[in-house]
């Protein structure tokens, strides 16, 4: 027996659900790509990326996922035999890392555990003992959905001022981008990128670098330039020069259509929406972990990311609970990758996301847990939804 029939819920964190808006948007002819509307179409992404990354520097828009965007931004600001320092909180940084030291760059890694956000403390050690300067960029992610922690971005911008060290700071903000705070001028982040999948709620196979004038100053010097991902060739005036060549069209009507509706929700009320349902999730895992089987991946409250919740299965494979999600409820739940691979599984409250649909798969993983005999807490659902009964309430009356 089955309770599957319906529509499917993805709770994996990215590719993430896509507004039907947003669909639609993509349901037309291609058109030129040499006037009118398509020019038109790429001036309005370029006015609104930086709003979405709260930066008055250049932003650049690429065919690719978010390892081309890891690429993009290396490849512009570095030069072969420079060192970046790559901070560790779980998988995603040190492939960003992994794939600097592939294009010829010297990697050091600062070494943080799976369960901690990274420890700003640790960085101005680090840095401050750096005297010749050598480390020229450090790789950090704000959230990380291997480990799903958060970062703290500030505190790793004042440690790094701390030492007065002139590293560039640079930002893997693809979980985090339309779900979360981010504040790239503020906390001085030199260049940071993003991908479309996510907060962002379009279809997978677009990047996004911003970049300021510190970036751009070290770009002048990069030798790891090529022609795709350059940023002088990008800022040419012809056209297609905005895309390395023939633009993608489609994806591009999706993103204007998801921008619209991310920046007509306000970028504050969507990272409210995030923390009210990301939190909702975990007063709902606080309760399952009370019959001992499943803990929290991150051990401190405070670096539990928005977007993302990691959870442990301690002495048994989350695979049979995955399994069950999937066929008898319709829910699709995240693996756990790396070093968590076989042993957690995750749920997404992140992008095109609302009340019913944390609610729909929290009540399938607790369907899950008592069907498969999995000890855990009872009750989970019904303290998430006390929760959102005290956190959201009616919106008030018009005026009479």
């Amino acid at each position: 027996m089955t309770a599957a029939h319906g529509r499917e819920f993805l709770s994996i964190p990215g590719p993430t659900n896509i507004p039907d808006a947003v669909l639609a948007a993509m349901q037309r002819p291609a058109i030129d790509i040499y006037s009118g509307d398509m020019l038109d179409l790429t001036c309005s992404l370029h006015e609104d990326l930086p709003k979405i990354f709260r930066t008055a520097g250049r932003t650049y828009i690429y065919a690719a996922n978010g390892h081309g965007g890891w690429e993009a931004a290396v490849s512009n600001v570095l030069s072969r035999g420079e060192t970046v320092l790559v901070l560790e909180s779980g998988l995603f940084a040190a492939g960003w890392g992994d794939m600097a030291r592939m294009m010829g760059v010297k990697l050091e890694v600062l070494k943080g555990d799976w369960r901690r956000a990274v420890d700003p403390a640790a960085v101005a050690q680090r840095l401050e003992a750096d005297t010749s300067r050598e480390i020229k960029a450090i790789l950090v992610v704000q959230i990380d959905t291997a480990s799903s922690v958060v970062n703290d971005l500030p505190a790793i911008r004042r440690a790094i001022d701390a030492v007065g060290h002139p590293a560039l700071l640079m930002v893997d903000a693809v979980a985090s981008l339309g779900c979360m705070s981010f504040e790239m001028d503020a906390w001085r982040i030199d260049v940071a990128m993003a991908g479309s999948q996510k907060g962002l709620m379009t279809p997978p196979g677009l990047a996004f670098v911003a970049a300021n004038e510190r970036a751009h100053t070290a770009h002048q010097k990069a030798d790891l330039r090529t022609r795709y991902w350059d940023w002088t060739f990008r800022q040419g005036q012809a056209h297609y020069q905005k895309y390395g060549g023939t633009p993608p069209e489609h994806l591009l009507f999706a993103l204007r259509k998801a921008l619209d509706l991310l920046l007509a929700e306000g970028l504050e009320h969507a990272a409210a929406r995030h923390a009210l349902l990301a939190e909702a999730t975990r007063q709902a895992v606080g309760r399952w972990t009370e019959g001992g089987t499943l803990a929290f991946n991150i051990t401190r409250p405070a670096e539990r990311a928005n977007s993302v919740t990691n959870v442990l299965m301690q002495d048994r494979s989350p695979q049979p609970l995955l399994d069950y999600c999937r066929h008898q409820c319709g829910v699709v739940l995240g693996m756990g990758i790396g070093d968590l691979a076989g042993r957690a599984f995750r749920i997404a409250h992140m992008g095109h996301v609302n009340a019913p649909m944390m609610i729909g798969t929290l009540g399938a993983v607790e369907m899950g847990l008592a069907a498969l005999g999995i000890p855990h807490g009872a009750g989970g659902v019904q303290r998430a939804v006390e929760y959102l009964g005290r956190e959201v309430r009616p919106a008030a009356p018009p005026p009479a």
